[in-house]
């Protein structure tokens, strides 16, 4: 029964409460969709404040959207540097742990220790890159926000999060846009 609580409590951390309200505009069109989005632009919205919803993927930037800045090379880059560092400190401590001095040879061997650096390495970028993937792809997404089932259908959806005094104007940009209807989460 405390679990519900504690969830809250994690998703209220993740996301604290805004002052700004979604507001959703529904159209039958990408055109359409491009413009209240310009127009949305032209108004002063900041574009990390508004997002195209669709149901089939649209070539990046089509509908006036910003570019998303990722990151995702960098997660195998450290998973790499972490699993070599790994697998060097995995096979060096344990040379030394448990000397095996044979026939006068080094108890650091190097043959042996590039095989299982070579496989953490390996195993580290790819692990990391899962990781990435996940996170750049903002997943789990505990708030879904506003939506509707018809964007499933084939309608497009701009969803904007707008402060309360911009409510009225961009209420009024996607009607004059030709939305379809216009969804508030009041």
């Amino acid at each position: 029964m405390a679990m519900p609580g504690f969830l809250q409590q994690l998703r209220d951390a993740m996301y604290p409460p805004s002052r700004k309200q979604a507001i959703l505009g529904l159209f039958q069109d990408a055109e359409s969709a491009a413009t209240a989005g310009d127009a949305l632009k032209d108004a002063g919205v900041p574009d990390t404040d508004y997002d195209f919803l669709t149901d089939s993927p649209y070539p990046e930037g089509s509908l006036g959207e910003r570019e998303e800045k990722h990151r995702l090379y960098l997660y195998p880059f450290i998973g790499a540097l972490l699993g070599l560092s790994s697998g060097i400190m995995i096979t060096a401590m344990s040379q030394v742990a448990y000397p095996l001095v044979t026939g006068g040879k080094p108890v650091l061997s190097l043959p042996p220790m590039a095989i299982v650096c070579y496989e953490g390495t390996m195993l580290g970028a790819i692990l990391f890159t899962v990781i990435g993937i996940v996170f750049e792809s903002r997943l789990p997404k505990f708030v879904l926000g506003l939506y509707d089932e018809r964007i499933t259908q084939g309608f497009l959806g701009l969803r904007v999060n707008a402060e309360p005094e911009q409510r009225y104007e961009v209420i009024q940009i996607m009607n004059s846009a030709g939305a379809v209807e216009v969804k508030t989460d009041q």
